[in-house]
């Protein structure tokens, strides 16, 4: 059976994802001392992320993205030892105690993506989908789960703006494909303030229906991030309503994931534009989005 776009539905543990026809909520579990959004949790320890995890997943989480290294501007790198160290715990604690929750392992290293999802993880994040040399993809293939590929190459902002991060996510998906990750388990992202000024992000995201063009789900990662800090001159605690403009714009595009901080108002936001947008609504599931 075909989403309603004509992508087949993916399947992750508990979780089954016919793409067109309603916006699944990823939510952001940061195991950092240095999340740009403040957020981190890496002194705190597994105990403090499964109270988060649990807390995102009443509030209508469908996946939980766990990363161990930010990806901030000017952020400083994080030794493949450390990042381990923060995110197996992590992940193996929630596994244990939530073996149906989809996990996400959101990192650049081979060594901690086979660790993470050894330990319980269910799909790999990659940001340098684009610019990596396909180990990320090929550890993909190897485990047999599904792949986001994101675009993180520089670009300038010009008129080509647009074509230039389709012609990369198509090249980076085909290589995918050539390392023995199936297409049905490929989901793009257009990354959102990787390789992109302020400006080139508004182009992107005023254009964000294109990245459909590539027949693949999308992803849209747009919380908190510093464009929203330009236009409305704001800090990073006070870019909610900016977020959630652009998770309602990114459901009116056709995005099918939307990964965000705060899962309850987004959830709410999605609920509402998939019911104008998709036509979609199911009135018994008022509390969580999980399901289909």
């Amino acid at each position: 059976m075909s989403g309603v776009d004509g992508t087949r539905p993916l399947r992750i543990r508990g979780l089954t994802l016919e793409w067109g026809r309603r916006t699944a909520i990823m939510g952001v579990l940061n195991v950092t001392p240095d999340s740009f959004s403040g957020d981190g949790l890496a002194e705190r320890g597994p105990d403090a992320a499964l109270v988060r995890a649990r807390r995102m997943l009443d509030e209508g989480a469908d996946i939980l993205d766990v990363g161990g290294e930010s990806t901030r501007p000017g952020h400083l790198p994080v030794r493949e030892t450390e990042e381990l160290a923060r995110v197996t715990p992590v992940i193996a604690r929630i596994r244990a105690e939530l073996p149906d929750v989809p996990i996400s392992i959101d990192t650049t290293k081979p060594a901690v993506a086979e660790a993470a999802l050894d330990a319980g993880a269910d799909l790999l994040n990659d940001v340098t989908g684009v610019t990596g040399d396909g180990t990320l993809a090929r550890i993909a293939a190897d485990h047999g789960v599904p792949y986001v590929l994101m675009h993180d190459r520089p670009v300038p902002t010009d008129e080509r703006l647009v074509d230039r991060v389709l012609e990369d996510l198509a090249a980076a998906v085909a290589r995918a494909i050539d390392l023995g990750v199936s297409r049905d388990a490929i989901i793009v992202d257009p990354g959102i303030g990787f390789g992109k000024d302020a400006a080139g992000n508004l182009a992107l995201l005023h254009h964000l229906g294109r990245v459909r063009e590539l027949g693949q789900p999308v992803l849209l990662g747009a919380s908190r991030k510093s464009t929203i800090g330009r236009v409305l001159d704001l800090p990073v605690e006070e870019r909610l309503e900016g977020t959630l403009a652009l998770t309602a714009l990114g459901v009116a595009a056709g995005v099918d994931i939307v990964r965000v901080h705060d899962v309850r108002a987004n959830l709410r936001v999605t609920r509402m534009a998939d019911a104008v947008i998709r036509g979609w609504h199911d009135p018994a599931a008022s509390g969580s989005a999980r399901g289909t």
